[in-house]
């Protein structure tokens, strides 16, 4: 009779280390419990089982780590309006809108994490995390098309979609903050935050009208040279 080999495959002893999706997990997870970093990043290698050169294959640092975090909440957002088919007949204001709803729900699901990532005690936000958010958020609000006053010059365009992308990363600073210090059920008073704030947005650079005073003012100025 054969004897039965006690020798396992190599493909079923071998363990895979952890990828950069299990890296952020198990980073999130050791914050929510410690309410700290790890003390190392040798530390964290440990916790995870792999060796601290491999880890930083995926991350240089647990900063690195923080502002991925904020960037898969992005992506996670835009894969959800993507599968939405109404979604693509929004316009800009609808499109933006529902971007917040969605990206704020995603927040909510993480609430616990993202409080200890953000919420220090000066009040302040640390920026350096969450600037791969703010890089991929410009870039939405640079896609959405939103009606601006046309300046005619390529120079001021430019000066004023920089200002539009800047004005709408501190709209949606200020909407982080706020839904970190409401205690509304659900967070209602947040989606009231929202709606007004984006409405009262849209309508300041509501352009048609200013558009036309420009243009009339420009006329008056013509006409007035053209007949001196």
């Amino acid at each position: 009779m054969a004897k039965k080999s006690n020798t396992k495959s190599a493909a079923s002893t071998t363990k895979q280390e952890p990828g950069k999706a299990d890296i952020i997990r198990a980073y999130m997870d050791y914050l929510l419990k410690n309410h700290k970093d790890p003390d190392s990043m040798y530390q964290f290698a440990g916790i995870l089982g792999m060796k601290e050169s491999n880890l930083y294959q995926h991350f240089a640092s647990f900063t690195a780590i923080q502002q991925t975090v904020f960037e898969t909440f992005f992506e996670h957002t835009i894969s959800l309006l993507e599968k939405d088919k109404s979604y693509q007949a929004y316009d800009a204001k609808n499109k933006l809108l529902s971007f917040y709803y969605t990206f704020f729900e995603i927040l909510k699901e993480n609430r616990s994490y993202v409080i200890l990532a953000l919420k220090k005690g000066s009040g302040m936000m640390p920026m350096k995390v969450l600037q791969g958010l703010k890089s991929h958020f410009t870039a939405y609000i640079d896609n959405l098309g939103i009606e601006t006053i046309n300046f005619r010059s390529e120079d001021l365009d430019k000066i004023k979609q920089k200002g539009l992308k800047e004005i709408a990363w501190g709209q949606l600073l200020a909407t982080m903050r706020y839904w970190m210090n409401d205690d509304s059920p659900d967070f209602e008073k947040t989606d009231l935050f929202i709606e007004k704030s984006l409405k009262a947005s849209f309508d300041l650079i509501n352009t048609r009208p200013l558009e036309s005073v420009i243009d009339f003012t420009k006329f008056l100025f013509k006409e007035k040279f053209s007949r001196s």
